[in-house]
């Protein structure tokens, strides 16, 4: 199968990298050699438009979350991210983010959020959170909660991180997919995109719970694409609900074009998977503007 036109990416790291901390953007840099070119992306949407076009990438959800301990993002990434995405609403989808310990009072921050700069998405990343995905349950976190609610009322979806993290601090055990079963359960119209799919050892969870759950997404990005198959054998039972992302430019990732031309290539999945994954799914998650 051929790359196919209408290609959505709903996971690639877009940040304001004037809030990242050392260590975490030493992480990223180790060994890319297009630094120079991601810092232009941050200033000038045209250019990574044009890139994702080259790419064969013909949307992309760009990821921002808040993080101030950790990674050094605070909540005015979603001002940035918010920004960013209106240049060309056609071709980018705004993740934003609420930290529940970094932020006093969740409800407002939430219509922020949704109701005046319309983010597109939520996105929660427990291990750089330091929070599990059902710590409104295990730990009685109610600013969780209330993010949860405002998007479950609001149609918006969330991203949790599932999996672990290379990132110097990252809380590994946070990421266990298993903590998303609550969230879906608690809040069964709330669309929940598991990021990662678990990977590198819950792969098997990460599917049951979306297997199990109407309104859970798996989403594939930070897994290498020849790796699918044997990690993730039967996709096709949950066609429906399988997203393609990559996580560029996280550590390890270099080359979306790649990426896309070696799932297309993989003969374990039918075509008709492989265009739900990278076109249907997606635009029926975040419909064209």
């Amino acid at each position: 199968m051929k790359i196919p036109p209408g290609v959505v990416d709903v996971h690639v790291h877009m940040q304001p990298w004037q809030q990242i901390r050392a260590e975490p953007r030493a992480t990223i840099e180790n060994g890319r050699s297009d630094v120079d070119k991601i810092l232009e992306f941050q200033s000038n949407p045209a250019a990574l438009a044009e890139y994702m076009q080259d790419q064969g990438v013909a949307r992309v959800g760009l990821i921002n979350y808040v993080s101030p301990d950790l990674m050094g993002f605070d909540a005015s990434c979603n001002d940035w991210i918010a920004e960013y995405r209106d240049q060309d609403p056609s071709k980018f989808i705004a993740w934003g983010g609420v930290h529940p310990g970094f932020c006093d009072d969740v409800p407002a921050e939430m219509i922020r959020l949704l109701d005046e700069l319309k983010i597109d998405g939520i996105k929660i990343h427990p291990p750089h959170q330091g929070i599990r995905a059902n710590a409104y349950r295990t730990q009685d976190i109610k600013g969780l909660r209330d993010a949860y609610a405002a998007c479950e009322e609001r149609g918006v979806p969330v991203m949790i991180h599932t999996g672990t993290s290379v990132f110097p601090g990252a809380r590994a055990r946070y990421g266990d997919p298993m903590d998303v079963d609550d969230v879906a359960i608690d809040f069964p119209d709330l669309q929940i995109v598991m990021a990662h799919c678990g990977r590198p050892f819950w792969y098997d969870q990460a599917f049951f719970v979306a297997r199990r759950h109407p309104n859970v997404w798996l989403e594939l990005s930070g897994i290498p694409p020849l790796q699918l198959p044997e990690k993730l054998p039967r996709l096709e039972v949950i066609a429906d609900h399988v997203l393609w992302g990559t996580d560029w430019p996280s550590p390890g990732v270099l080359n979306l074009h790649k990426n896309l031309e070696t799932f297309c290539s993989l003969v374990t999945y039918s075509d008709i998977l492989k265009h739900k994954v990278l076109v249907e799914n997606p635009n029926k998650l975040f419909p064209p503007r």
